[in-house]
C-alpha cells in the first residue's frame, strides 16, 4: 500500500525554512513574530500528521483497519517500536513534542513558543526520517 507523504514533506520543508528564517531574525522584528508562528503551525500539522501516517503504516499488523484507527497517538507510536519502525528513544522523543504541545496548548503565548523552538531542531530530524522511512517501505513493497 502507497503512503503519500508529499503534503507532509512540503510541512516539514516549510518548518525548516521557516525555522531557518527566524534564527536570522530579531526578536524585536515583525518578521520573528510571523517566523515564529509558522513554526509553531508547522510543528502543530506535523505532528499530527506523523501519527496519521505511521498509523497507516502500522494497519497491516492488526486484524482489521478499525482495531488499528481505535490507537491513541502514544499508542501509535509504542506500536511502532514493537514492529521495529522507530527506536524506543525515538518513540520517547515523540511523546515529549506532543506533552510539550498538551503542557502548553492553552498559552499559544511567547513561553509556549519558545519552548517549542527549542525542540525544532531534533524534531525536524525526527519528521525526516519518517518520511524516508514510510517512502522506503513503499519501495521495498513494491520491488
Amino acid at each position: 500500500m502507497k503512503i503519500d507523504t508529499t503534503h507532509y514533506e512540503r510541512c516539514i520543508s516549510t518548518l525548516q525554512r521557516a525555522h531557518g528564517l527566524l534564527l536570522t531574525a530579531t526578536p524585536e522584528n515583525i518578521d520573528y513574530d510571523m517566523y515564529r508562528s509558522a513554526c509553531i503551525k508547522e510543528f502543530e500539522i506535523i505532528l499530527e500528521q506523523s501519527g496519521k501516517l505511521l498509523r497507516k503504516v502500522l494497519k497491516p499488523w492488526f486484524h482489521s483497519s478499525k482495531e488499528a484507527d481505535k490507537l491513541f497517538f502514544k499508542d501509535i507510536f509504542r506500536q511502532a517500536v514493537l514492529r521495529s519502525i522507530i527506536t524506543p528513544e525515538t518513540c520517547e522523543r515523540w511523546l515529549e513534542y506532543r506533552d510539550n504541545r498538551n503542557n502548553t496548548a492553552h498559552d499559544y503565548g511567547v513561553n509556549f513558543a519558545e519552548e517549542t523552538l527549542q525542540l525544532l531542531p531534533r524534531f525536524i530530524a525526527d519528521a525526516n526520517a519518517l518520511a524516508q522511512f514510510i517512502k522506503q517501505q513503499h519501495n521495498d513493497t513494491e520491488k
